[in-house]
């Protein structure tokens, strides 16, 4: 079962009138979106993690789905997403090599 308050699709609360059901919903003002989108990319991820086969893709497009939301919300371009990305990459590397540390000594 779902937790409630949460953050949901915009065409969430038409779906569940289709089911029958009647949603009590409320518009997040700036702040308490702002925070409802880091806890969606955190749930969003944790449901990534656990899934298999067909529905990673799924997952994948939700998490993506999110931090762009989150990066509208933030007043951040995806452009600037992206050169922040490649920078990180080419001072730290990406994750290509599949390099796991398993300590530090």
């Amino acid at each position: 079962m779902a937790g409630y308050p949460k953050l949901v699709r915009d065409r969430i609360p038409e779906i569940i009138r289709q089911r029958g059901q009647t949603p009590v919903t409320h518009v997040a003002g700036d702040a308490e979106f702002l925070a409802a989108l880091k806890a969606k990319v955190v749930e969003e991820a944790e449901e990534l993690r656990t899934a298999t086969g067909a529905v990673e893709i799924e997952e994948v497009a939700d998490v993506l789905e999110v931090l762009r939301a989150l990066a509208d919300a933030l007043g951040i371009s995806w452009a600037t997403i992206e050169e922040k990305t490649a920078g990180k990459a080419a001072a730290r590397g990406g994750f290509t090599k599949r390099i796991i540390v398993e300590r530090v000594e």
